[in-house]
């Protein structure tokens, strides 16, 4: 039965299919044929015979037709078994495509990357190699903009790095992915704030939770981008919506008293309940 992580890590490529190229090329340096889409397709690799081959997740890569395949394996440990399998993944789905065809695996730590990265050897001279991206491959994403445009990739950078030693570190890049999340889908949204608090270790969660300018200077300038959205939206209407995703954030479900309370303030108490929440231990002192 597949982990609540493994299926996690599985969704921010389902949500969006560019990040496994984008890994490829990005973090691993790998050359890809031109390609104008790319989608999910069918996972299931199997051969006539009654044995039953089902990879993670594939995506493809289209220029018209299929150009380039990609198999991505997410990894949480060493798995001798899958040293048999994952040949046949690439195998099956480059029968099927008719086009070049890679894996990249997704190591949840650097020692299970070490083990996965290590050539299969197939017999004769021949020998199978698995792209492999460990944590300490990912970026490090800092820029909101850039993880605004690409928040699977900025959920994902927090993920990899929530347990740097760096608290600070660890803490600029788990906030630069919670501003990137808290304006998307509620859905996306809730399961990217989760999967970003889980991922840190309990120092930079606390700091995060926090978010003390005191101890992290540099946070106040991040925090303050909470209430700069708010202004930006335009609409009092979009002001609340803001405010109560970021409240959502900090302090889990909010019941439906406090939703109409949201949504009823008048300009002024929104400033002040953004103004109040950077450093607010409670969602009743946030809302005053």
């Amino acid at each position: 039965m597949p982990s609540q992580l493994h299926e996690a890590l599985l969704q921010l490529f389902r949500n969006r299919p560019e990040l496994a190229p984008e890994l490829l090329r990005e973090a691993l340096h790998m050359e890809l044929p031109e390609y104008t889409a790319a989608r999910i397709d069918a996972a299931d690799l199997n051969e006539v015979q009654p044995a039953e081959y089902r990879a993670d997740l594939v995506v493809l890569l289209l220029d018209g037709a299929p150009v380039f395949g990609i198999v991505v394996e997410v990894q949480l440990a060493a798995d001798e078994r899958k040293r048999y399998v994952w040949p046949m993944y690439v195998a099956g789905l480059r029968a099927r495509l008719e086009c070049p065809v890679c894996l990249l695996v997704i190591a949840a730590d650097e020692a299970c990357a070490r083990w996965a990265g290590k050539p299969i050897e197939m017999g004769g001279s021949s020998r199978f190699v698995p792209w492999v991206l460990g944590p300490s491959g990912v970026p490090e994403v800092t820029d909101v903009a850039a993880a605004k445009a690409d928040p699977e990739l900025a959920v994902l950078s927090a993920m990899a790095h929530g347990k740097d030693a760096d608290v600070e570190k660890a803490v600029r890049i788990a906030l630069t992915a919670q501003l990137a999340s808290i304006n998307l889908d509620e859905d996306r949204s809730r399961l990217y704030c989760d999967l970003i608090l889980n991922s840190l270790h309990e120092a930079a969660r606390q700091a995060l939770l926090s978010m003390k300018p005191a101890n992290y200077e540099y946070q106040s300038d991040f925090a303050k981008r909470y209430v700069a959205q708010g202004r930006a939206e335009g609409r009092l209407e979009g002001r609340a919506d803001l405010v109560t995703r970021q409240l959502a954030v900090r302090f889990g479900v909010l019941s439906d008293s406090v939703r109409s309370q949201i949504a009823a303030a008048s300009s002024a108490e929104l400033d002040a309940i953004g103004e109040r929440l950077l450093t607010a231990q409670t969602l009743t002192e946030a809302l005053g």
